[in-house]
Parts: structure tokens; C-alpha cells; sequence
């Protein structure tokens, strides 16, 4: 049996393609390549460029490999984007993922992971957050990623389908060994963009509002390293080939960082002084956004493994120094 991929040449995607080879398991890749890159999967056997809006494509893929499990990792993700252009996510991450879940149904594919977000909370009734509280998107993005969440459960109800809705906190750092990290263009997450000053590449790092509501005044995250997530997608398929009925995970460690304090860390371990510019604040960003992750502890027995701010900068340093244009240093 295979794993199906979506997504799989994107940044969490190619850090859950390098699992699966570690642990032997087969997989399909579909990656439409417009923010993906084919030099992240290098030891994928069996890719497909193209879009999961494609049905014939999706059913050429399920007729020819054994597909058993769906991960789904290839939505857009940029908040600011989607607050100036929301036709874009719904049609993409609500739209072309009902298509997926389609083929699915028709090929009898039961078992779907989903990259979900904490970005479906909006601002939070409490922290640490929990699986149960309350969900309010503030942008289009998080809204994308409810709706089919919502869809995903009436699924789940009506056919042969079970699925294991991800919630990710802030994806952060890259792989140990160097040869695979994150590279968007444009970039937008708040580490690779310090890390760019102390590249050279950015005269200063923004800090979008230092008034709101937390002990610094600018927004608090929780960072999970990129390689924690993908033994999530790991221990995720694991729990619904063991039968394990449809739930929603918060992935984090359950500390929050706030990004004058990310900006410090990242001070000492590239030892750049790193120029911070406070500047208005940015529309759809929530003040704080920090998870309990017990419920994915308990029922799919995952544990992180890096869950230091330090331990997440340095490994992300070791990749952007040493590929500061991404996937386009040929070394």
C-alpha cells in the first residue's frame, strides 16, 4: 500500500516525504510545482505534476498505485493574501480539495490527513488552546481551512472515511541535515525573514504592531519544528489504519514566543544585530496563538522531538546559510 502525497515538494510536505523514506514506507508525490520544488524530493520514485482541482489526474493516480492514505499539504497559506484576494483560497483550498475528496470516495480511499491550522481559532477564548474552543477566523485562510474541516466531518459521516484534521501552530526550522528547508517566494514567515538580515538580503526585520495585548506588546506564536509535524503525518495515518475514527489535532509545544523574542534568539545564534522595524499592524494577525497538544499526544502518540526555540533557529540557520537562495544554490 502507498501514501499519496499532496503537496509533497512544498516545505512541511518535502520534511514528511524524507519520514516516510526513513521509514520505508511507499509514497506518491502530486505537487502542481508553483511554490513546490522538485529538488526537495529527491528520493521520490513516483511524481505527478499537477493541481488536486484535476479529477482524470487523481483517478489516473488511485488506478495505478495502491493508495491507502491521502496526505494533504498543498493549500495556500499567506494571511495577508487572503485577506486582499480570497477568491484565490477558496477556490483552491475549499474548491480543488472537495475534487481530492471526491476521488478519494470514488477510488475507496478511506484514510485522509489534513493540513489544517491554528489560523481556525481566530483570537483565542483562552490559551493554551484546545481542540474544543472556539473557532472564528479573522482571515480568509483560516476560514478555507474550517470550511473544509466542516465539509471533512460531514464526509466522514456520510461514506467509507476517516480523517485526521492537523492543526499546525508555526511551522518553523528545517531539516538536521541540511538538505532540505524552506524556501517560499515570496517569503512571509517571520524566521526566514530575520534570518535574511542576517544574510544581507533585508536591511531590517518588520514587526507588524507592538500594541497589542501581550507582555511585549507584539504578537506571541507557538513554534513546532517542521520535522515534528511530519512524524504527526506519520503517527496520523498510523492511528486510521488502526481503525481510528475522524478528529481534529492541535500541533505545537505549547510555549508562545513573541517575535521580539524569536528576534533576540536568532540575534545570539547568527550573532547579526538583526534591525527591527515596528510598523502597523498587519489585518487578519490574532495577538497570541498558543496550543495544547495532548489530544494528539494521548490518541496518536506523538512527541516531539525538537521543541526548542533555540534547537528550531539553528536548524534554519544551518539551511538558509548554507542555501541563501533556496533551491536555486546549486551546491
Amino acid at each position: 500500500m502507498s501514501v499519496l502525497v499532496c503537496g509533497g515538494a512544498g516545505y512541511i510536505g518535502s520534511h514528511v516525504v524524507n519520514e516516510l523514506i526513513a521509514q520505508n514506507i511507499d509514497f506518491v508525490v502530486l505537487d502542481s510545482l508553483e511554490y513546490g520544488h522538485r529538488d526537495a524530493i529527491k528520493g521520490c520514485k513516483n511524481f505527478y505534476e499537477g493541481n488536486i482541482g484535476d479529477s482524470a489526474l487523481l483517478d489516473k493516480i488511485f488506478t495505478t498505485h495502491n493508495i491507502d492514505t491521502v496526505m494533504h499539504l498543498c493549500a495556500y497559506i499567506e494571511v495577508g493574501e487572503s485577506v486582499i484576494n480570497p477568491a484565490k483560497y477558496y477556490e483552491n483550498n475549499v474548491s480543488n480539495s472537495i475534487t481530492l475528496l471526491n476521488a478519494m470516495i470514488r477510488n475507496n480511499v478511506s484514510n485522509f490527513v489534513f493540513s489544517s491550522t491554528a489560523a481556525v481559532y481566530g483570537e483565542p477564548e483562552k490559551t493554551p488552546l484546545d481542540e474544543d474552543c472556539r473557532k472564528e477566523p479573522t482571515n480568509p485562510y483560516g476560514d478555507s481551512k474550517l470550511a473544509l474541516e466542516k465539509i471533512m466531518n460531514w464526509y466522514s459521516n456520510a461514506y467509507n472515511f476517516n480523517f485526521v484534521a492537523l492543526r499546525y501552530f508555526n511551522a518553523s526550522g528545517a531539516h538536521p541535515n541540511g538538505h532540505i528547508g524552506e524556501d517560499h517566494t515570496p517569503e512571509s514567515h517571520l524566521i526566514p525573514l530575520i534570518l535574511q538580515v542576517a544574510l544581507g538580503q533585508r536591511d531590517s526585520i518588520k514587526i507588524f504592531g507592538d500594541d497589542y495585548s501581550t507582555p511585549d506588546g507584539t504578537c506571541l506564536r507557538d513554534y513546532i519544528h517542521v520535522c515534528d509535524l511530519a512524524l504527526a503525518h506519520i503517527d496520523a495515518m498510523n492511528y486510521l489504519k488502526k481503525g481510528g475514527k475522524s478528529i481534529s489535532c492541535n500541533l505545537g509545544n505549547g510555549n508562545g514566543f513573541s517575535v521580539k523574542e524569536v528576534i533576540e534568539v536568532a540575534r545570539k545564534i547568527t550573532g547579526h544585530p538583526i534591525p527591527a522595524e515596528v510598523t502597523p499592524r498587519r489585518a487578519g494577525d490574532s495577538s497570541e496563538l498558543v496550543a495544547s497538544s495532548d489530544k494528539a499526544r494521548k490518541l496518536l502518540g506523538w512527541t516531539p522531538k525538537m521543541d526548542s526555540i533555540e534547537t528550531i533557529i539553528e536548524t534554519a540557520w544551518n539551511w538558509h546559510k548554507n542555501h541563501p537562495n533556496g533551491y536555486n544554490d546549486k551546491k
